[in-house]
């Protein structure tokens, strides 16, 4: 990837409703150019779809957490049936699969501590495959929305990232654990 690939990646994650037209203007280049290599980003398979992002609060979950799970015994088809019962969860936002002491880490959003502690209880440890659970709240979500390559792979300050007269981002709701807005 060049640096027109990194400027248009960077540009279409900041703002993925941008027009072709918009994107070739900020890049310097003409749309034909910037959409001929959105298309090759595309087809390479470094941009893989445009999704809407959804405020988890407004949709009635405002409680996230993490629960690291540990399975026993650790057979693939053991490993395998967890993960795909856990995938059609409704509250689960993301799944990791894991090395280490935990083979699972699994990102929830829910209503309240109360739906929480009954999944826990009630669905999660009551599985025979489930060894030992720890859950923990997530007090505060911040993520990184601009992606670019890191070059050689080491951890270079030099690499491209989002520039310091990039538009910052407003930060996303803040809550306290309860659901209620935190006080600033």
């Amino acid at each position: 990837m060049d640096e027109l690939d990194c400027l248009l990646l960077r540009e279409i994650q900041r703002d993925g409703r941008q027009t072709n037209r918009e994107l070739a203007a900020t890049a310097g280049v003409a749309p034909s150019t910037s959409l001929e290599r959105l298309r090759a980003l595309q087809r390479k398979g470094v941009l893989k779809g445009f999704t809407a992002e959804v405020d988890l609060e407004a949709i009635g979950r405002p409680i996230q957490a993490l629960i690291a799970v540990r399975i026993r015994p650790p057979s693939r088809k053991v490993l395998e049936g967890f993960r795909e019962w856990v995938r059609m969860r409704p509250e689960v936002v993301g799944i990791f699969v894991t090395t280490g002491s935990d083979d699972f880490l699994i990102h929830m959003a829910v209503p309240d501590t109360d739906y929480l502690y009954d999944f826990v209880i009630d669905q999660l440890t009551e599985r025979r495959e489930v060894a030992d659970v720890r859950t923990s709240i997530v007090y505060e979500r911040l993520e990184t929305r601009i992606l670019l390559p890191l070059g050689d792979g080491r951890a270079d300050r030099d690499q491209p990232g989002p520039r310091p007269d990039d538009p910052p981002r407003p930060p996303g709701p803040r809550t306290h654990p309860s659901g209620r807005p935190r006080r600033r």
